[in-house]
């Protein structure tokens, strides 16, 4: 994939601090490469948090309030709600 962005103003002027000899990544594409490496391990963490989140309200429930399940009916309960 081939990406062209135009940065002007402060931007490109942080961008510049950080790149060549005097900056961090030899680069920019070296330096997007890891803006974005970084940004997805961001949004992998949200996401395993969200989901510890929902584990933690799930095991702190009741006994009482599980219901036995069968893939089936999960799979159907998921798709309808993928629906609403």
């Amino acid at each position: 994939m081939t990406l062209n962005v135009r940065l002007g103003g402060p931007l490109g002027d942080f961008v510049a601090a950080n790149v060549g000899a005097d900056g961090t990544y030899e680069n920019v594409s070296e330096y997007v490469r890891d803006l974005i490496r970084k940004d997805k391990e961001r949004a992998e963490r949200a996401e395993f948090e969200r989901l510890k989140a929902e584990l933690g309200v799930a095991f702190a429930a009741p006994d009482a309030t599980y219901v036995s399940l069968t893939a089936d009916d999960l799979i159907a309960r998921n798709r309808a709600r993928k629906r609403a």
